[in-house]
């Protein structure tokens, strides 16, 4: 097994050095087994709530389990047997227990039911399951189930989250009990169903979903596109087509909001179609879509902001981008709508769409040129708005009225802060402004028109740039 913290070790010490037990527990175990770094730090022993807050004084009590949190990331628990799950979430009541062994049988899956003290305790061959790449109940599945409904997530949680697969009796025994998943509250459905879709494995968890009869009842709108066909544009269905999507999105690492648009761009498709084969039309779905995905996250409990973020990316992702087609001013309107903070998830939102469509390449030609595009409408433009000094400034230092001398003016001055920018100061400006206002007009046309030509050469080098960075010509 792997590594131990010697904050860890020492709790475990403070417990056997005061007559209790102390067993490393559940996932820390699981993890340390497969050779991974465990996040959190779990402690089993036979001491009770009172007694473990006598040794550690600045532990805390967080639930009705008895659970004692120490130094902020080890959590010590007596054994405990729960007693009858009534609302099939939680146990009416718990009770201390003496053994380990007795803690563990309360446990969900055998790679969570393992302890150690310096020697492994494993009495429903946990460290196999791994080797098996497992996820099996811990005694009769069905009765694990009933006590707890949210372990049917838990299941595909875990099987995706570890690369697993569910052991053929739990699988039957999640499918069997799907039903029981109504009794869980949105917001830890929401929690499992987010730790799959943030996984590598995350379109092999939401199919493992479908075929559990779990995805029904968390997100029965995904199901309306199971084998239903698309158009000669795509290879898949609309079902599989958006899982290789969010698969596209997971092994790319894509975060949480763009895996949700890609497994929700085309969901409103099923609502839309008209007409059959090769020549089938979605008119309108990614707005039907974007609707549907604020209902479902909605329902799910989704923090506002997301719901917002990942409509606008479902409703705005069949945006449309040929390379000489595609105007500045479309490509403003597409940043207002999407906002600039947003584009680059939208853009691999489409990266997603084309492979998940069966495309051999995510990012073609014309997608770097609207990369490219985008960067120069974000660019602040060359403009003497840029100056620390304006025509209303030079009209007073000068004592002048409007007039052609005045842009002229301004051009030289933009010239010279373009060289050098620290020049744009005021203090500076004035004294340039006076300068320049002494020079006859044939002499301030001239210097004017090399100023020109200076910012034209400056504008013309950051475009070359950007297309170089693009690869774009």
């Amino acid at each position: 097994m792997g590594e131990i913290p010697e904050n860890v070790k020492s709790a475990q010490k403070q417990l056997k050095d005061n007559g209790f037990q102390a067993f490393l527990v559940g996932g820390c175990i699981r993890d340390l087994v497969m050779k991974k770094e465990p996040k959190d730090w779990d402690i089993a022993t036979d001491a009770t709530p009172e007694q473990i807050q006598s040794l550690f004084p600045d532990s805390f009590t967080n639930n009705k389990f008895g659970t004692v949190t120490v130094q902020g990331i080890i959590e010590i628990t007596p054994f405990r047997v729960e007693e009858k799950y009534t609302d099939k979430r939680h146990p009416d009541s718990v009770k201390w227990v003496k053994t380990v062994e007795e803690d563990l049988a309360r446990r969900d899956f055998t790679v969570n039911a393992m302890a150690s003290d310096k020697e492994l305790v494993d009495p429903y061959g946990g460290q196999e399951d791994i080797k098996k790449k497992v996820i099996r109940a811990v005694g009769k599945p069905e009765d694990r189930f009933n006590e707890d409904a949210l372990r049917l997530m838990r299941a595909v949680r875990f099987a995706a989250v570890l690369g697993f697969s569910i052991e053929p009796k739990t699988a039957k025994a999640v499918k069997q009990n799907a039903s029981l998943l109504k009794k869980v509250s949105k917001e830890r459905i929401r929690d499992e169903f987010l730790k799959v879709i943030n996984s590598r494995n995350a379109a092999e968890g939401v199919e493992m979903l479908r075929k559990m009869d779990l995805l029904e009842i968390i997100i029965p709108e995904l199901l309306e596109g199971y084998k239903v066909s698309q158009n000669k544009h795509h290879v898949f269905d609309c079902y599989e087509h958006s899982l290789r999507s969010l698969d596209f999105s997971a092994q790319k690492d894509f975060n949480e909001e763009v895996r949700l648009a890609a497994l929700f761009h085309d969901i409103g498709k099923p609502r839309t179609k008209r007409g059959k084969g090769e020549d089938a039309t979605f008119y309108n779905h990614e707005a039907v879509g974007a609707k549907m995905t604020a209902d479902i996250m909605e329902r799910l409990r989704f923090p506002k902001k997301e719901i917002e973020k990942v409509e606008r990316l479902v409703r705005y992702h069949l945006f449309y981008y040929n390379v000489g087609e595609v105007s500045e001013s479309s490509v403003r309107r597409l940043l207002r709508n999407v906002g600039k903070e947003s584009i680059e998830e939208l853009l691999q939102v489409r990266m997603a769409d084309r492979i998940g469509s069966g495309c051999p390449k995510a990012e073609p030609y014309k997608l770097r040129h609207l990369r490219y595009l985008i960067e120069k409408v974000s660019q602040d433009a060359i403009s003497v708005k840029m100056l620390k000094a304006n025509g209303q400034d030079i009209m007073e230092t000068l004592g002048i009225k409007p007039g052609p001398r005045i842009g002229m003016i301004l051009d030289i001055l933009l010239g010279i802060v373009l060289a050098d920018p620290e020049k744009n100061n005021k203090e500076f400006l004035e004294k340039e402004i006076k300068r320049l206002g002494d020079l006859p007009e044939q002499d301030l046309e001239k210097e004017a028109g090399k100023s020109r030509e200076e910012i034209e050469k400056v504008e013309t080098k950051k475009d070359q740039m950007a297309k170089g960075k693009y690869w774009v010509t």
